[in-house]
């Protein structure tokens, strides 16, 4: 029998059963982690000479080319994009509501 796919409209982390808040962090990581590997890619780095750009030492560089996304918090890897003179930005939004429906009166 087939599985059934779903297209995951930029929720996959909530999607494959993370909390939301949780879901969130992931997101910010992913994305973070994602600039940094295109970084070293579009230089064409060496994970040594990635290392010494970013300011940590080359197993932390194997790490993240290969997602490990559990070993590094947001703070770490803006830090390293700094390092790397990328400027990051934040952008907070609230999600919109679900109304409820109003009681009869």
């Amino acid at each position: 029998m087939a599985s059934k796919m779903k297209r995951s409209r930029d929720k996959v982390f909530h999607d494959v059963g993370f909390a939301a808040e949780d879901a969130a962090s992931l997101r910010i990581r992913a994305d973070l982690m994602i600039r940094i590997r295109q970084l070293i890619e579009r230089l064409g780095l060496t994970q040594a000479a990635a290392a010494r750009i970013l300011g940590v030492r080359q197993p932390r560089v194997s790490d993240l080319v290969r997602g490990k996304i559990d070993l590094f918090s947001i703070d770490t890897l803006v830090d390293m994009l700094a390092r790397a003179g990328v400027r990051v930005r934040l952008t907070v939004q609230s999600s919109p509501r679900k109304r409820r429906p109003r009681e009869a009166t």
